[in-house]
């Protein structure tokens, strides 16, 4: 399995960021499998140009995020975080209509904020 990642230092987001958006985008797709072994931190780092603390810190965004998992000395694995992370996303949208009502919002302007919220995070 290769991991196609490109790194543009002009985008003016951190080069973390693009790495942990790119694994999490293909991990989603189905391009890198659930269980499928990803590259070492220093191995990849060397291949992308990067410093060994920029992949870590992507891989360590990863494993919070629930797109992979790190078996110890064994490597980092894509992990099957499909189901939980939609469960999650479900919760915190739930949450955030729940709160929206509680504070008086109509529906349209609750369903403005949350379009403007992702149009800040999705469009960057």
């Amino acid at each position: 399995m290769t991991l196609k990642i490109a790194i543009d230092g002009d985008a003016g987001i951190a080069p973390y960021e693009q790495l942990r958006a790119q694994i999490a985008e293909q991990a989603r797709a189905g391009a890198l499998p659930v269980g499928c072994r990803l590259p070492t931190v220093r191995g990849l780092a060397e291949e992308l140009g990067l410093a060994a603390n920029t992949v870590a810190k992507a891989y360590r965004a990863l494993e919070s995020d629930g797109v992979v998992e790190t078996r110890g000395r064994n490597g980092t694995f894509v992990a099957a975080a499909g189901d939980a992370a939609r469960r999650e996303a479900a919760g915190a949208a739930q949450a955030y209509a729940e709160r929206a009502r509680r504070l008086g919002l109509s529906r349209a302007d609750a369903r403005a904020l949350v379009e403007d919220a992702l149009r800040a995070v999705y469009e960057v």
